[in-house]
């Protein structure tokens, strides 16, 4: 008899987008309490960390320079910039992760998704959509975080990332969290089964 082969099988790329203020982190959140052996990518960033934000949970920061050089060496999987600031996605987590089997969930916007579909076409892509305009106005506010001249560049960014939701296979709404959080759950469950 012949030794027995193992065919190990690549894992899921999730890919969650969503405007800013349409719930995308909160969904993440759920999703990665919920799947607890779904490795999670930490995007880089060059923003500076908001109240309660910490280095290597939320995002890695990382200096101009630093993302800048990176992007000449092909470190990234994805990147953009995005209201002024360098966003990206280590190609080498996403390999590695994928390659040994595990899934991946990352929630990136809709340049990083573009990017991450030329290069792993299969990724499973989901759009979070706010219930309306003024429901993403009001998100936006309540933060608290930006100035009004960044909050109405985040609303127009917003337009122009929900003009590509069809780019998307699944599109939810989030409008009841709860429902928004259930809705993907399902979908997740579909694909790794």
């Amino acid at each position: 008899m012949g030794t027995k082969e193992m065919t190990l099988h690549r894992g899921h790329l999730f890919i969650i987008s969503a405007p800013s203020g349409a719930g995308k982190t909160t969904l993440s959140r759920a999703i990665r309490k919920r799947f607890t052996d779904m490795l999670y990518s930490v995007s880089y960033t060059t923003r500076s960390p908001r109240k309660g934000e910490k280095d290597g949970v939320d995002y890695h920061f990382i200096s101009k320079e630093a993302f800048k050089k990176d992007i000449e060496t092909d470190r990234w999987s994805e990147w953009a910039e995005v209201h002024g600031n360098y966003y990206g996605t280590s190609a080498e987590f996403i390999e590695k992760g994928l390659s040994s089997g595990r899934d991946i969930l990352l929630d990136i916007d809709v340049q990083g998704t573009i990017q991450i579909l030329k290069r792993h076409p299969d990724s499973v892509t989901v759009f979070v959509l706010p219930p309306s305009m003024d429901t993403l106005r009001q998100r936006l506010e309540m933060r608290g975080t930006e100035s009004k001249t960044v909050l109405n560049r985040r609303l127009e960014n917003a337009k122009k990332e929900m003009a590509h939701k069809n780019l998307y296979r699944h599109v939810i709404v989030n409008d009841q969290l709860l429902s928004a959080i259930e809705e993907l759950i399902s979908i997740i469950e579909r694909y790794r089964l």
